[in-house]
Formats: C-alpha cells, structure tokens, sequence
C-alpha cells in the first residue's frame, strides 16, 4: 500500500468522519431554537444552501452539472430525499423522542446495505455482514428501552420514512457520479431546501418569523452542521463503499448519545456504554472487509 493511497484513505475518511460528528451535534444545536422541527429544517438548508453557494461563486467553481443531466437529477432527487428526511426525522423526534426516532431512522443504512448489491454490484462479504449484526446489536443495547414503552403511530412512520429517504438519499447521490465536490454539495442543499420550503409553505404558509432570539444558533446550525458538514459528507461518501457509509454512519448516533452525555448531563448506563463498543466494533469490523473495495475504486477513479 502505497503512501499516496495511505493519505487518501486518511483524508477520505476524515472528511467523513468529522461530517458525521458534525450531524451528530445536530440535536444539541437545535435545541437552542425556539422553532418548531419544519422551521429548523427550512432555516438550516435555506443557510447552509446560501453559504455553500457563496462559496462556490466566490472561489469559481467550474458549474459541470449540466453536462450529464441524468446525473443532475439523481442528485437533485437525493437532495430533495434529505430535506424530507430531515423534516420528518425531527417530527418523530417531537413525537417519540430521540432514542427511538434515531433508532427508526437508522433502519436507513440496512435499506442502503440490502440494496447495494443488486443497484451498485458491491460483495457482501462475511466480516461485512458480522459487522453489520454487530452494529444492529449495539443500536438495540443502546435503545432497546424504548421499544418497550407506548409510543405514537405517527412519530414511529415518521421515523421509518425517514429512514426510507436516508436511503434514498445515499443511493441516489452515488449514482450521480460525474458531479462531485463542492458542486455536488451545493445542488444537494438547494434541492434539499426546495423540498423543505414546499413542505412548509403547503402546510403553514410562507414563514415569516422573528428568529432574532435564535440568530445565533440558527447560523450555526446553517452553515457549519450543515453547510460545512453537507460538503465533507457529500465529498467523501462518493468515494467510500456503500457498505462503509452505512455501517460507518452510525457514528453519528453514537456522537449524539455522547454529546447528550457531555454538553446535557445526561448519564450514561453500563448497558448503554456496552451498546455503544458494539458500534465502535462493528464499524471497525465492518470497514476492515472495506479496504481492498477502496483500494479498487481510487486505481479506477485514477485511470480516468
């Protein structure tokens, strides 16, 4: 393994890996704004669409979207899949609580893995698959509480939909491979925020609010969770394994679990702890079985 290839995979991953705990401050953010779950998620992508914009334009990006329109709409409708999936990721939040609404929406990547190979032909391995079981474990030790309590019929379809536009979201923007970077970030967000503004505007009317009490955490979450994070995740999962960005991600639950734990004060259980290794573990587990498929990739994307 050359150093060359060594420093991609670091960087690669990276990018990732601080997206994903980027998102997984999501609900600390958040919590700081008086909004209602629709509202955030209109403010965030409208902010981070803007930020990331003025930066494309700034730095002159070359515009190549146009040039494989099949491609274009993959990733439009996988922008518009996340603004959906966040709206209705946070209704069931509003609804059933965090632990069991992340537990929906992360049913996500096991749609993603089931699909990966009958849409992109990649193996299934058995250490994937082990991985895999051993990530499941660890998301049910960490909210298998939940399961055992009353909750709404509606917040649970809000968070298996979620889910459901996770999927999407990660299928369709892989297979937009010509658009990538910054461009492909960009187009993402402002897809995703014309689905968030239709949602709203359908249901409660142009929002028109004083959002000066939120400014602060408002910009925050618009242009760094978002803006910033938007463009290391949609950078960096073109270049990954199916299979290692949805077994991977689910860091980012786990760095909500610990941010709760340090910035809220909520404390954290032996059983929740134990759960929370089995997520380490089957992420590591999972990604070894991913190193000779990146490997591949990077030769391909290098030949041409």
């Amino acid at each position: 393994m050359t150093n060359i290839y060594k420093n991609k995979i670091i960087s690669i991953h990276f990018k990732y890996f601080l997206a994903l705990i980027l998102f997984g401050s999501n609900g600390i953010v958040a919590g700081f704004i008086s909004l209602n779950s629709y509202e955030i998620v209109f403010f965030r992508t409208l902010i981070g669409s803007l930020f990331l914009t003025g930066i494309f334009i700034n730095t002159k990006y070359k515009l190549n979207c146009l040039k494989n329109k099949k491609h274009l709409m993959y990733l439009i409708v996988s922008g518009m899949a996340m603004g959906t999936s966040w709206m209705f990721l946070y209704e069931a939040y509003s609804e059933v609580g965090v632990s069991l609404g992340t537990l929906a929406y992360y049913c996500g990547p096991v749609i993603v893995i089931i699909c990966s190979p009958l849409i992109f032909n990649e193996k299934m391995t058995f250490l994937k698959i082990f991985g895999f079981v051993f990530v499941l474990m660890g998301m049910y030790i960490v909210n298998g509480n939940a399961l055992e309590q009353n909750v709404s019929l509606w917040g649970l379809f809000c968070g298996i939909f979620s889910a459901i536009m996770y999927s999407f979201m990660v299928i369709f923007n892989k297979k937009a491979k010509s658009i990538t970077g910054m461009e492909n970030a960009v187009i993402q967000l402002i897809s995703s925020f014309i689905a968030a503004a239709l949602f709203v505007i359908i249901n409660e009317g142009f929002p028109v609010l004083n959002i000066r009490d939120n400014i602060i955490p408002i910009l925050f979450l618009g242009i760094v969770n978002t803006g910033i994070g938007c463009y290391l995740y949609f950078s960096s999962i073109q270049k990954l394994p199916t299979s290692t960005v949805a077994v991977c991600g689910y860091l980012e639950p786990l760095s909500a679990l610990l941010f709760s734990a340090i910035f809220l004060k909520e404390r954290l259980s032996a059983i929740q702890i134990f759960g929370a290794l089995f997520i380490l573990g089957g992420a590591v587990i999972s990604k070894l079985s991913a190193n000779k498929i990146m490997y591949m990739l990077l030769i391909k994307a290098k030949e041409h």
